[in-house]
């Protein structure tokens, strides 16, 4: 039997390459199952493109729709004495699929804040014939940014603000249920966080590739939010995260407009809650997730990264009709997590658990099984 994986503050420190690459391939085999996609997107930049709905948006743009495809993420390669971070594995697996089908994929291991990563992929784009992109994925998660124009280094603090927070959360390492208590952040903590995770990169994107004139009539672009119930609201959306997403959805709505031109949209997409490496260390997310989890599979709801961007291709971006948004302009992948049914009981569920009955009451297994998957485990 193999030795457990060592978990420390939410965050797992082994990988399995060959459990990185075989996910990957039961990706694309998924992807591949369904009908192809006629009127997807045709060159797709995906910024964040090594796990989570980058790499899913990215599997079903290239496999689903036939489209070349330029990812980039900030990777650790492996070494003699330790190996590579999970996207390393995810990436490497990716292109040899996108080989292995014919299909075109570049991936720059590269941080995508910096300018001299912007003009990397311009160069690359033009350096292998890429067409202008007809869509560009912004999903881009990272615990600190450097500022391009002042070279200030910032940082992510995923805290409430205002008044501290306790929530029960599960403890992977440790397999319990633990209260948490978070300090409310500073004002440099929330500045920090809306920089590093707000839309101000994003626009820098879009602004390089309109000056190289790289982007297509009609390209969209589109960034990734969450909304949440009221059960993660202070840590979430009225914390520092909350305040980077609605500086998120601000940009869409500037962006929007600078691409009126080329008859161009940006959007947010609001997904679905999963798990994955970044929600994992967000207090309450791992319990309330597990709860989500038993009461959606209950109900033949449950959907992983790769069914959430079927959706958003098949059923959004890419029906010839215009894209269905809500009165903010978002694209709500949380339809069915946020439907009344489903969180009246999952609420219930977290009125009523405690360390004695969590295990029966929420799904732990499940969690615990995407969370090591992330990994390769």
């Amino acid at each position: 039997m193999s030795a457990p994986a060592r978990i420390a503050n939410g965050v797992c420190l082994d990988v399995n390459p060959a459990g990185c690459a075989r996910q990957v391939a039961e990706q694309v085999a998924a992807e591949r199952l369904l009908p192809p996609l006629a009127s997807g997107p045709r060159a797709v930049l995906v910024l964040g493109a090594s796990g989570g709905y980058g790499l899913a948006a990215r599997v079903v743009a290239a496999f689903g729709a036939g489209a070349r495809t330029l990812g980039v993420s900030f990777e650790r390669e492996p070494r003699e004495n330790r190996g590579g971070s999970p996207g390393w594995y995810n990436n490497l697996a990716f292109d040899g699929e996108a080989r292995r089908h014919g299909l075109s994929s570049i991936t720059l291991v590269a941080d995508a804040y910096l300018s001299a990563t912007k003009a990397r992929v311009i160069e690359a784009a033009r350096a292998n014939g890429f067409e202008k992109f007809d869509l560009v994925v912004y999903s881009l998660a990272a615990p600190m940014r450097t500022d391009p124009a002042t070279g200030t280094i910032y940082r992510t603090a995923i805290k409430p603000i205002g008044q501290p927070y306790s929530a029960l959360t599960l403890n992977l390492a440790a397999g319990t249920l633990k209260t948490t208590t978070i300090a409310p952040a500073t004002e440099e903590e929330t500045l920090g966080t809306v920089k590093v995770m707000g839309g101000e990169d994003w626009k820098l994107w879009i602004d390089a590739l309109l000056e190289a004139s790289l982007l297509h009539e009609g390209v969209r672009t589109l960034a990734f939010s969450y909304l949440g119930p009221a059960c993660t609201r202070a840590v979430y959306r009225s914390g520092t995260l909350g305040r980077a997403k609605a500086h998120l959805e601000a940009t869409a709505h500037e962006l929007d407009a600078q691409l009126a031109p080329l008859g161009g949209h940006a959007y947010v997409a609001i997904c679905k809650a999963l798990v994955t490496r970044a929600s994992a260390v967000i207090p309450a997310m791992p319990l309330y997730l597990a709860a989500l989890y038993r009461v959606m599979k209950a109900r033949g709801l449950h959907e992983n990264c790769l069914d959430q961007m079927n959706r958003l291709f098949r059923d959004r971006l890419c029906t010839g009709r215009p894209v269905p948004v809500d009165k903010e302009g978002r694209i709500r992948l949380d339809d069915w997590e946020m439907r009344d049914d489903v969180q009246a009981e999952v609420t219930q569920l977290l009125n009523t658990v405690t360390p004695e009955n969590v295990w029966s009451l929420v799904d732990y297994e499940g969690y615990q099984h995407d969370f090591l998957s992330l990994h390769g485990l």
